[in-house]
């Protein structure tokens, strides 16, 4: 465990896909009809797990997908993650997409296992199966607990923060974006009179920027944490985008503490801006992808957890994850390696610096910078 003293410390994961193969293991699966290319059955992503790294005993507790992230995720004052997985019984599948992802709303105790959690909902997912679904999802977080931003019965609940209790009078204010470059449809886009998400445009604009800040600026007070959490960018690859970077500075320059991006299914740079952290791309937590080829170079078994305090000091660390059997692991001695290394590769030309620390067990990596 690591002890932060009084520091508020978040926890910031990347996409988070309960359905498919995750909802099959959970012990109330839904409906495992499937209408992909080359998959009709989503128990088919549980049994390429297995093929992979062995079978395993199903159903499993709410709390086996989070693994050995459990304790890291309970340091921490709240968490915050892009819940990418519509949570109904119904709906209707979305047309003209590939991938479908639904989880059971009898399975939702997998995420209050890691409650205060915010659920970032503006992304290329939470509308698979269209209205009905969103409306489901909705309903099925607010009747749980589970605070959540990004989408809403209208554009005014779209644009509506998730916020949770740091100690002290403080508050993490979460708000959620997406752009087009995710594969959002754009008429995904929540309307004052129309449910959908918070999508800014196909790409990120400065124009953008300025109107989230000045949703933020208006639902923030002295001391809280403003989190904007952003689903950008395609599946696969480290760039970053000019567009993006603006976007990002902008943010941080109108008083925003914290970006974090996603999308893509592998961590992204991380650069330090005037003090403050901006994540690219936090990659995949928890999914069904294990068992599927196709771009190895990435290392998609391998995933990371951050673990950002935010104070008159602001350190990043990074927490070096695995799946194996549809849970997460720590990860070994040379996959942390890989990690640790790729890090410091890509966040190179942001001027991030890559560091472990050898006197701590897991090791972790951190980035610290005076506010």
């Amino acid at each position: 465990m690591i002890d932060n003293g009084s520091m508020p410390t978040v926890a910031l994961g990347g996409d988070v896909m309960l359905g498919r193969g995750v909802d099959q293991i959970l012990p109330h699966p839904g409906d495992p009809a499937l209408r992909e290319r080359f998959v009709d059955d989503a128990r088919i992503y549980v049994q390429l797990a297995e093929n992979t790294n062995g079978s395993f005993t199903r159903p499993v507790d709410f709390r086996e997908p989070w693994g050995d992230a459990l304790p890291f995720l309970a340091g921490a004052d709240v968490r915050s993650i892009n819940l990418e997985t519509a949570i109904t019984a119904g709906g209707t599948f979305a047309p003209a997409k590939g991938i479908h992802y639904r989880m059971n709303p009898r399975n939702v105790p997998v995420l209050t296992a890691i409650a205060p959690v915010v659920c970032a909902l503006a992304n290329n997912h939470v509308l698979d199966f269209g209205v009905a679904g969103l409306t489901d999802t909705l309903d099925t977080l607010d009747v749980a607990g589970v605070q959540h931003a990004g989408a809403g019965v209208d554009l005014e609940g779209a644009r509506s923060p998730g916020t949770a209790d740091l100690g002290d009078g403080r508050r993490a204010v979460i708000v959620s974006v997406a752009a087009g470059s995710s594969g959002v449809p754009q008429y995904w886009a929540a309307q004052r009179d129309r449910p959908g998400l918070w999508r800014i445009g196909d790409e990120p604009s400065l124009a953008a920027a300025d109107e989230v800040a000045e949703l933020v600026a208006a639902c923030t007070r002295a001391r809280d944490v403003a989190i904007v959490s952003i689903h950008w960018g395609p599946n696969w690859g480290y760039r970053v985008t000019s567009s993006e970077r603006r976007f990002a500075h902008r943010l941080i320059d109108a008083g925003v503490d914290v970006v974090q991006g996603h999308s893509a299914h592998h961590p992204r740079p991380i650069e330090f801006y005037r003090g403050k952290p901006i994540l690219y791309g936090c990659g995949d937590v928890v999914d069904d992808y294990e068992g599927i080829g196709g771009y190895e170079r990435y290392r998609t078994e391998l995933r990371l957890l951050f673990l950002v305090t935010v104070d008159s000091e602001v350190e990043v660390r990074m927490i070096p994850l695995r799946t194996r059997r549809m849970r997460l692991e720590m990860a070994g001695r040379d996959e942390t390696r890989w990690l640790c290394e790729t890090m410091a590769a890509i966040s190179r030309g942001f001027d991030t610096k890559v560091a472990a620390r050898r006197d701590e067990l897991p090791v972790v990596y951190r980035f610290a910078h005076r506010r």
